[in-house]
């Protein structure tokens, strides 16, 4: 039997009910695995080594008892720390909350804990979700697994991290322009973005409150999608929920395992394909397209006009919201407070140099770039123009979704990148999610999949769908992933380098 900590989600799951492995078991293992890795990594924050087990010895006394429980109760997860969880430590990644313990969970947390899964522990990320790399944590850089001198993407690089090491089978990311597909991409796991409102966002730490959504990042499609059903549904607490029910993830996966596409339109995205993409990456993207083809879908390629300006207004809808939500940070209620060293003590002296200590330079420099575009005489030319531009890109997918049922393209426009290599060009940084932001200004879902290497790194196959339709990712990512993996012989993650 393989390692436990190398098991699918799924298969933990099955030995779980089988009785072949305890949760506690389990849930041992993968800190043992945490304790052996992380210092390299450094996916963690916070670990929960005490709750975590108490959890699984719970699961498994109910389980004795013969209760009926979630088919992942006793798999363990790791969380995201933009995600409030109640009694452990939630930073955002930021030295303004350093030592904030919130007072209650977020709805997806609850959902967690209701169904038995041990939280593990907080997982690294870019300060506040502002980043595409995990190199602007207050707490340092996490690695990515495949070679430790790269960046593991961001702002989601500890919980993508945390899976590709085997440190969890399952985590929550959250993703605004990318930070759960972009990460999924460089560290070869499997990240989702659902539609907008479909998975609550009451306790999320807000950035940009018209783009966060928290998804799942695993190793397999099929286990995305029994954390996603998990996690999604409707929540009152949340005024951007949607009331609609889920389709069912779980099947459409296992459909797309038996990789019959037969019929399926696949439409390929002129504008994410071709310059600025790394002649490797778009070289196993050709090939994924082909492997679609054997399966029996249609592939054609299809306009969206609008998509090069998605960055800039993302870059200007982004900041603005962020500055906004960040306001809060002031000192004053919770979280860190520094008093000025000379002059007066206000509550405006206080609040300049608690935000001045306790942000971080991308933090600021978003924040300033937000509070510029909502200014008084900048407003219409530059956040009004830049929603005007959003609405011209839905536009866009609701033209290419009248002609395929899916769109796709590269996840990211090149492999993984050096630590540090980009620090010094925010522009260059921003580039990185220049195939993922789309989605995230129309609301509409994405997944991203494994489908190669390139030179020794991992690519990702990105594949997206009208809103509330997440279904066609599960069908059409669980096939892609089932023809690879007969091709390659074994799943991709199987070649990460051991750590130990």
């Amino acid at each position: 039997m393989p390692s436990i900590t190398r098991l699918s989600a799924d298969a933990l799951a099955q030995k779980l009910r089988s009785g072949e492995v305890t949760s506690v078991e389990a849930t041992q293992c993968h800190l043992d695995r945490i304790a052996d890795v992380d210092g390299k990594i450094n996916a963690f924050l916070q670990v929960s080594a005490d709750d975590a087990l108490a959890t699984a010895r719970d699961i498994d006394a109910r389980r004795a008892a013969g209760e009926t429980l979630h088919p992942l109760a006793g798999v363990p997860i790791a969380v995201k720390d933009v995600v409030v969880t109640k009694d452990l430590e939630t930073t955002a990644g930021s030295k303004i909350l350093e030592g904030w313990i919130p007072p209650y969970d977020a709805t997806i947390v609850e959902r967690i804990k209701v169904a038995g899964l041990p939280i593990l522990g907080k997982t690294n990320m870019d300060e506040f979700a502002m980043g595409s790399s995990t190199e602007h944590s207050a707490y340092g850089n996490t690695h990515n697994p495949w070679d430790l001198d790269r960046i593991p993407g961001g702002s989601g690089g500890g919980s993508a991290a945390a899976v590709a090491a085997f440190e969890a089978p399952l985590a929550i990311g959250t993703d605004t322009g990318g930070s759960i597909r972009q990460p999924g991409a460089v560290t070869g796991t499997v990240g989702v973005k659902p539609t907008y409102g479909s998975v609550s966002r009451y306790g999320l730490i807000a950035m940009a409150s018209s783009l966060d959504q928290a998804g799942p990042v695993t190793r397999t499609v099929l286990d995305s999608a029994l954390l996603h059903e998990l996690i999604g549904g409707h929540d009152p607490r949340d005024s951007t929920s949607i009331p609609d029910a889920l389709p069912s993830l779980v099947d459409a996966a296992r459909q797309g395992a038996t990789m019959d596409l037969t019929g399926l339109r696949v439409g390929v995205v002129t504008e994410l394909h071709g310059d600025g993409y790394q002649a490797g990456v778009l070289a196993r993207f050709d090939e994924s397209l082909d492997l679609l083809r054997a399966m029996g879908a249609q592939i054609t390629e299809v306009s969206c006009p609008h998509f090069p300006y998605a960055l800039d207004a993302y870059y200007l809808i982004m900041p603005a919201e962020a500055s906004s939500n960040l306001a809060k940070f002031d000192g004053m209620r919770y979280g860190l407070r520094v008093e000025p060293t000379s002059g007066p003590v206000t509550a405006e002296t206080v609040m300049a140099a608690t935000r001045g200590i306790g942000f971080g330079d991308e933090v600021k420099r978003r924040i300033i770039l937000g509070t510029y575009a909502l200014s008084a005489g900048y407003y219409d030319a530059y956040y009004g123009s830049a929603q005007k531009v959003r609405t011209l890109i839905q536009r866009d997918f609701a033209d290419a979704f009248a002609q395929v049922d899916v769109l796709v393209s590269p996840t990211a426009p090149t492999t993984a990148f050096k630590l540090n290599e980009k620090l010094d060009d925010p522009l260059a940084m921003y580039l990185n999610d220049v195939a993922t932001i789309p989605a995230n200004l129309a609301g509409t879902p994405g997944i991203s999949v494994p489908n190669g290497l390139v030179d020794g790194l991992p690519s990702g196959f990105q594949i997206l769908a009208p809103a509330k339709a997440d279904d066609r990712l599960y069908r059409v990512g669980a096939a892609l992933e089932a023809a690879l993996e007969k091709q390659w012989g074994h799943p991709l993650i199987a070649d990460v380098p051991e750590l130990v």
